[in-house]
């Protein structure tokens, strides 16, 4: 948790999603799957993991020499999801529902400020409170990916 007197933040901040769909696409990146996350997904389009993961993931390099499991995107880099808006809204990653309190975006205003400039959603709308945004904070840093190993093990075991 920052220390409240120099966080930038300590009064709220304000965010309100306009739907431009800019953080779901338009550039390349990924969006990272925790268990949780795949979890979700594959109750939510009833497959099983492996099937979910041949048609909607793939392998990308992550910190520390890793490889961990993340959407894929279509050529014109959204999000596999994406169909003139999330076709698994109310089973998507905790990435997506946290965004923009990732912790990075969260360690100075110049950062957030940045950041910004690209989501016209961010420094309008509905005020979200410190105590609502470290929530946010929170669940976005505790969703750890997956790594390859533990998606094959996962699949490994619902097979039996």
């Amino acid at each position: 948790m920052p220390d409240l007197e120099d966080c930038f933040y300590k009064d709220g901040l304000h965010f309100e999603c306009q739907r431009c769909s800019f953080c779901c696409g338009h550039s390349p990146g990924f969006v990272y799957l925790s268990k949780r996350d795949l979890l979700a997904l594959c109750e939510f389009f009833k497959m099983t993991i492996k099937d979910f993961v041949a048609k909607y993931c793939r392998w990308a390099n992550y910190y520390g020499g890793t490889t961990v499991l993340s959407l894929l995107e279509k050529k014109n880099y959204d999000c596999i999801l994406w169909d003139s808006g999330c076709t698994a809204y109310q089973a998507r990653p905790v990435q997506c529902s946290t965004y923009p309190f990732w912790e990075w975006m969260l360690e100075e205003k110049s950062m957030w400020d940045d950041c910004a400039k690209d989501c016209p959603g961010m420094n309008c709308g509905h005020h979200w409170t410190f105590e609502e945004i470290e929530e946010k904070r929170r669940k976005y840093v505790a969703n750890i990916p997956l790594k390859k190993e533990e998606v094959e093990q996962l699949i490994k075991e619902k097979a039996k």
